[in-house]
């Protein structure tokens, strides 16, 4: 699927609240090492979903861990 569907997918299945195809683009091009292989068709970027799914939910799941611990009060731990 175009990095402009698995965006839409990403948010209808709950898996984060917003995300857009630049910003998949953006992941892409940032953390080559972990995300899911990509093929070229025509002029989009392509994924397969079933092995995209499990990237965006480790991505979910850091994210959270991230806004988690920014918003703790000072010498509060998890």
């Amino acid at each position: 699927m175009t990095f402009r569907e698995a965006a839409r997918r990403v948010v209808a299945e709950g898996i984060l609240p917003s995300m857009s195809h630049q910003r998949i683009s953006q992941l892409h091009l940032k953390d080559p090492d972990n995300f899911p292989e990509v093929q070229q068709v025509g002029r989009s970027k392509v994924i397969d979903w079933k092995k995209a799914r499990p990237y965006f939910v480790a991505h979910a799941q850091k994210a959270a861990a991230r806004d988690r611990r920014r918003r703790m009060e000072p010498g509060e731990s998890e």
